[in-house]
């Protein structure tokens, strides 16, 4: 009873201060990050000191830190110490013993003030401190929960408050859930467009973060002291799941009670201003990155020093450090002025190379100065518009989106310059809707105000009636997805109560797309309008079916979905039903978390609906999903697909194709591409292939008929239009109308074209020497959360890539051209003699840092993967076409070749860098080196032994030599999980050098077209004749040779055949027992058509059919084995290596044509001497029926043969095709791995719906037949070695267009013909 009063007693009782007192701690602060195992490598920082408190008045106090010291950690935990910050403690301790100011009333802190002379970094170094002192006690409760102020924000608070009767004090312990906060302090650059997949962290998480704060409060005479207090907080992330192993970021802070001193803390004499409460303050980190750390001391000479860096170390060849200096140039354009960046564009604007990086670099910067410099520099004609549009479109998604950034950017779209360039006014106005959409994300309870301005430009154009101006607005709104448009977008859909009906019908689509943002927000304010829409019969179908699109992206309820399918029982667009229908069923199948619910819906819902909706085939709209998600790794992908058809015309209505990605908990859509024909259509509908009553054939010409006619098309709609959205924002969109049409024809027609081809000859001929550079970050994502010790740490991710290209080209034109080109004949032409050389050095190198650490602009302590590759591939060619001689070569020359070509590496590490030493950074590898390994934690040599090997290959004939260095080194043996895997050292180098031999001079490829292919042979083509007494000696000894090969084959086989025929029977016998087998499969013959014919008698037999072709075939090759003797060839083709020793090598074909037999011959040989290996490929049109072919190969093509037949004819009444392919020998790992294969064709064809029947068919033959009962039906019949497998009525998704007496029922139009031809006439 005594504990419990004496618990209750204190509780009433906060920690106090007496006014006449100064209370001395001793106070230590600890933040490391690394992994949670002794043995690898960890950075972080450590704060120790004196802390006097002394009150000033009642509830006000005063703090100073007496005897600061900064120390700095980057080694092998725990067996490297701390080294302390020398510099960077002397540099702050003028600030850190500034006496500061707090407000303190019943254990909570309040205002807090201090001189301006204290930065915002050391002002969060003292709230770490008062955090400690904020205690929220209750009078009445010993366990109890609230949320609780604090650094980090206002989080949910768990208090236990026991007793401890002999010590005499009493132990308070509260824990902090920094997950659950009611406002969180923290800042996220780079992931507005991503959105939290909460179901996805539902069961794994890839951050955690608590805190535990333990007290010892020991009775005083003004109340109780805080004797003791010790902080322990953890920062747990991993990009995949937790349990698979987690970096961590872990702080302790420990403040001590020492004595009680006489002597006040006086303040220093200065103003002490007002700098907010115990929460944190963002400092400059924002803009400091946290891979490099910078010492600013002229900004706009740091500035210039890069960029004279960048632009002269990256013209032949990209340096190693492009990115990250890239990365350096940003950041400096960060912190400088307006001014300072207007004086260096104007120092290098009229230098090519310079200002092409600046105008890559500035769009990068993202802070509002630069917008606002280029709206000033556009408006003075500094930029021309591409540089303009191509800047700007950066720029706006890179800006923080303020609200000074957003006035900017809505007077620049409202701009009279702006508004003259349609193109560029659509940039502005897309960008617009992006930034207010970012600005919500950073601040939900952003003002509808923000769009004033769009609403009032909808409104307008509206009343005025200006399709375009309505159509910018809405995608304006679609990007900006606040709530408050859905009143004005709602006014321009159909079926309403509005006058939307009377709109454009892409009006209305493009309404019902501009919900799809607002409905990620407020998905129960966009279902009930969608649904109606959906289901609204009166509405046009692509309309229902945009709805439908929306509908499903707001994540309906089953009841809603289940709705929705029994609605659809009475669909009578077919349309409609088929793209719903289709809908629901692809997202049965869905696996991502954020969509399970769905899913399980849609599974439900299907059941509602008739099954014959599966069977529509893809002529019918269709909407298709597919997705993949591990949860242990917490990663997936997802594709989705609609296709929106209409059944009057032949082009589908819409496509939209869209990708989504998930990864750590957050999921975001990619890409979208969406392509429209929604004038089109509406031209195609007006004209007589919309007639329902004529044939499909008659609509198709109509269709053509209209497409030809487009100059009869109205000017005031589009034919076609087409757009982009990267993660969710529309950042671009066209509309092809016949303006377009009519303004391209005279651009790709007129002058222009043959000035710039004049233009482009004539450099060639003079010679071009080009080096470009192309730098391009391509990921920026940071996530900076306060720590409880006052000072931040981060998550972030950084790619950036530069592209260096060195080109020269130098052309020979003999005889030269004419001045005027466009008086060259088709006469000159043929006897111009082109002569063309090339080199180009192409390198690229990007680096990538995912960094987890300390950053501020005074010291950066941080557990960094870096991550590079670097590859460069020189060539140099030349090329020759002497037209009048039919000669065409090409050359490949020695190039000189760096060591490596390819050079790629991951490494994690451990890094600290302070500001007053800033090279002087220390680096560890965060898994250190097998020696350390072994005596820190004992383990066993070989379970920590690095992997290295060097693989190479060499080309034979070109003498080229390509290796691959690899190595590894990770931190498996500790815990066998992926995470463990990926840390350490890895990387893989290639290169390429000459191997041993002769060198070789060039690699040329000749083709030489017409009479002269024979002379162009380097080597004399010849084929044995089998009827000479050579061809038989020849054919004798390799039958001997192939003779013995087989018999070796056999003896090695036959153990394991014995074993397999024990597999095979046993596999079988279960297999017989399965539907496939026990069925035979009944099936008329094969009939082929005779001559000219088509529809065969009942008579023809498939023996009859074969035997014909192969004896008429054999027939043809036997009047000219080798055509070669009696023809000349068509072309000729020689692919060789020109060596120094002048052997020749390499192949040449020639290919032969027999006019009067329809005969092609193709003959490929080596060109070495002593060897007569060929190919040998020999084919015939026997009739317009039938074709056959023979490939052989080996010694003078006679050790291995295929015959393929391929011939169309009925099976039953039916119009039919049957591929026949025969061997006479194949090599033997063909047969062997075919054997293989056809142990799984059983299965296989049960899986796929074949029935099969255990026959037995001809050894060396396949024969596929395939025949069409219907133009959207299909019936297979495979015969194969020892089985014949069959499948009937195979729907097809389009229809073939075969008649049943095997004519094509498709021909084209004589007057699209004739008016093809005059076109291309005209032109």
């Amino acid at each position: 009873m005594r504990a419990v009063v004496l618990a209750l007693t204190v509780a009433l009782v906060v920690p106090e201060f007496a006014l006449d007192k100064t209370y001395v701690y001793k106070y230590e602060a600890l933040l490391l990050g690394g992994l949670p195992h002794e043995g690898l490598a960890r950075a972080g920082i450590k704060v120790s000191s004196k802390v006097l408190l002394s009150a000033m008045t009642e509830h006000t106090f005063l703090m100073k830190l007496m005897d600061p010291l900064l120390h700095e950690y980057a080694g092998i935990w725990p067996k490297d110490p701390f080294v302390p910050a020398t510099k960077l403690t002397s540099a702050l301790a003028a600030q850190l013993q500034i006496p500061i100011k707090f407000e303190y009333a019943n254990g909570v802190v309040g205002k807090v003030f201090a001189p301006a002379g204290v930065s915002p970094t050391v002002m969060n170094l003292h709230r770490g401190i008062l955090n400690i002192l904020q205690l929220n006690l209750k009078k009445t409760q010993n366990i109890y929960e609230l949320q609780e102020a604090g650094v980090q924000g206002v989080c949910r608070t768990h208090y236990v408050i026991n007793e401890d009767p002999k010590a005499n004090h009493i132990i308070v312990t509260k824990s902090k859930d920094l997950s659950h906060c009611q406002e969180k302090i923290i800042k996220d650059i780079g992931l507005a467009y991503t959105e939290r997949c909460a179901e996805c962290t539902e069961r794994v998480k890839s951050l955690i973060e608590t805190a535990t704060y333990n007290y010892i409060m020991k009775p005083a005479a003004a109340g109780v002291l805080i004797a003791e207090a010790t902080v322990e907080e953890v920062h747990q992330f991993s990009p995949l799941n937790e349990i698979h192993g987690a970096a961590m970021m872990e702080a302790k802070q420990t403040l001590a009670f020492v004595e009680i001193e006489k002597t006040p803390v006086v303040p220093i004499k200065a103003d002490y201003l007002a700098r907010g409460s115990l929460q944190y303050e963002f400092a400059t980190e924002i803009l400091q990155t946290p891979i490099q750390l910078m010492k600013l001391s002229d900004a706009p000479a740091q500035i210039i020093e890069v960029l004279k860096h960048l632009v002269a170390n990256n013209v032949a060849m990209v340096h190693d450090d492009a990115p990250l200096k890239f990365v350096q140039l940003i950041q400096l354009l960060r912190v400088a002025t307006l001014e300072n960046i207007e004086a260096i564009w104007a120092q290098f604007k009229d230098k090519p190379v310079y200002r092409r990086w600046l105008l890559d670099a500035l769009p990068a910067v993202g802070t509002p100065v630069i917008v606002k410099l280029l709206k000033e520099k556009f408006l003075a004609g500094e930029f021309t518009i591409p540089e303009f549009i191509q800047a700007l479109v950066v720029a706006l998604q890179m800006v923080t989106a303020d609200l000074e950034t957003i006035q900017l950017t809505a007077s620049l779209a409202l701009h009279e310059k702006i508004a003259t360039i349609p193109a560029l006014r659509e940039v502005v106005m897309l960008g617009y809707g992006s930034m207010i959409a970012k600005h919500c994300v950073a601040v939900p309870t952003c003002p509808a105000e923000l769009l004033g301005p769009i609403h009032e430009i909808a409104a307008e154009a509206i009343s005025k009636n200006d399709i375009p101006e309505i159509t910018l607005a809405l995608k304006v709104l679609g990007n900006a997805g606040h709530p408050a448009s859905l009143k004005p977008i709602m006014k321009l859909l159909p079926g309403l109560r509005t006058a939307a009906t009377s709109l454009p019908l892409r009006i209305q689509v493009d309404a019902i797309l501009a919900l799809r943002n607002i409905a990620k927000k407020e998905p129960k304010l966009v279902q009930p309008v969608a649904l109606q829409l959906v289901l609204d019969r009166a509405l046009h179908p692509e309309v229902r079916m945009v709805a439908c699109i929306v509908l499903f992206e707001t994540k309906p309820s089953v009841a809603l979905i289940s709705s929705l399918a029994g609605a659809l029982k009475l669909e009578t667009n077919m349309h409609v039903a088929s793209f719903a229908y289709s809908h629901i069923k692809s997202l049965t199948r869905i696996t991502a978390p954020d969509m399970a619910a769905v899913a399980g819906a849609a599974n439900v819902a299907i059941k509602l609906m008739s099954r014959k909706l599966d069977r529509l085939s893809f002529r019918f709209s269709r909407a298709l999903q597919l997705d993949f998600y591990y949860t242990p790794l917490m990663v997936g992908a997802a594709g989705s697909a609609y296709m929106i058809n209409d059944a009057a015309t032949i082009l589908p209505r819409a496509v939209v194709a869209k990708a989504r990605a998930y990864l750590a908990g957050a999921a975001a859509d990619v890409l979208e591409i969406g392509v429209r024909t929604e004038g089109l259509q509406e031209a195609l509908l007006q004209s007589p292939a919309a007639d329902e009553s004529v044939d499909r054939i008659t609509k198709i010409k109509r269709t053509l008929r209209a497409l030809a006619n487009w100059k009869a098309l109205p000017t005031n709609q589009p034919l076609a239009s087409a757009y982009i959205k990267l993660f969710g924002q529309e950042v671009a969109f066209v509309n092809v109308d016949k303006t377009v049409i009519e303004e391209a024809i005279p651009i790709v027609t007129g002058p222009k074209p043959r000035e710039l081809l004049k233009a482009a000859l004539k450099a060639l001929q003079e010679g071009i020497a080009l080096q470009y550079a192309k730098p391009l970050l391509m990921a920026e994502v940071r996530r900076i959360l306060p720590t409880a010790i006052g000072v931040p740490m981060e998550l972030s991710l950084y790619t950036a890539a530069v592209a260096v290209a060195s080109v020269n080209v130098q052309a020979t034109i003999t005889p030269p051209l004419p001045e005027e080109i466009e008086t060259m004949t088709l006469e000159q032409l043929k006897k111009t003699d082109v002569q063309l050389q090339a080199e180009a050095r192409p390198s690229i190198a990007l680096q990538t840092f995912a960094v987890m650490g300390v950053n501020t602009a005074l010291i950066q302590a941080a557990v960094m993967a870096r991550g590079t590759i670097r590859t460069i591939t020189p060539g140099k060619v030349a090329a020759r076409a002497d037209i009048l001689k039919g000669n065409y070569k090409m050359e490949a020359l020695p190039v000189e070749v760096p060591e490596h070509i390819a050079d790629v590496s991951f490494e994690t590490l451990a890094v600290v860098r302070n500001i007053e030493e800033p090279t002087a950074e220390r680096i560890v590898p965060l898994v250190p080196e097998l020696a350390v390994i072994v005596i820190i934690l004992n383990f066993s040599f070989q379970s920590a032994t690095p992997f290295h090997k060097t693989l190479c290959l060499a080309v034979p004939y070109i003498e080229i030599k390509g290796c691959i260095e690899v190595h590894s080194h990770n931190a498996a043996f500790i815990r066998d999980d992926p995470l463990f895997y990926i840390i350490g050292q890895h990387s893989a180098r290639a290169s390429v050098a000459r191997a041993e031999g002769p060198a070789v001079e060039r690699l040329e490829l000749e083709v030489q077209v017409g009479p002269r292919a024979a002379e162009r042979l380097l080597k004399q083509i010849s084929l044995i004749d089998e009827e000479t007494p050579e061809g038989k000696a020849f054919l004798l000894k390799l039958r001997e040779i192939l003779e013995t090969e087989d018999k070796n084959v056999r003896v090695s086989s036959e153990s394991s055949s014995s074993s397999s025929r024990i597999i095979s029977s046993s596999s079988s016998s279960s297999m017989s027992s399965s539907r496939m087998t026990e069925t035979a499969t009944v099936m008329e013959p094969f009939r082929k058509f005779h001559k000219d014919r088509y529809m065969a008698p009942h008579g023809a037999s498939k023996a009859v059919s074969s035997g014909s072709t192969a004896s008429s075939f054999e027939k043809i090759q036997k009047q000219a084995m080798f055509l070669g003797n009696a023809v000349p060839p068509v072309f000729a083709v020689i692919a060789r290596a020109v060596r120094v020793d002048h052997k020749l090598l390499g192949y040449q074909l020639a290919a032969y044509f027999d006019k009067q037999n329809a005969r092609v011959q193709l003959v490929v040989s080596s060109i070495a001497e002593n060897d007569n290996l060929k190919i040998c490929a020999d084919g015939a049109v026997l009739s317009k029926h039938k074709v056959t072919a023979r490939v052989a190969w080996g010694p003078e093509c006679q050790q291995y043969a295929v015959i393929a037949k391929a011939e169309a004819g009925v099976l039953g009444e039916f119009p039919a095709a049957r591929l026949e392919v025969e061997w006479e020998r194949l090599p033997i790992i063909v047969t062997t791995y075919a054997k293989k294969l056809s142990k799984h064709i059983p299965m296989a064809a049960f899986k796929a719906g074949f029935r099969l029947e255990r026959v037995s068919n001809a050894d060396k033959e396949i024969e596929l037949t395939a025949a069409l009962p219907s133009q959207r039906s299909l019936n297979v019949i495979a015969r194969i070695p020892e089985m014949t497998l069959s499948r009937m009525d195979i729907p097809l998704p389009i229809a073939v267009p075969i008649n049943p007496d095997g004519t094509l029922s498709i021909q084209i139009d004589e007057d699209i013909l004739s008016w093809i031809q005059k076109h291309i006439k005209e032109e």
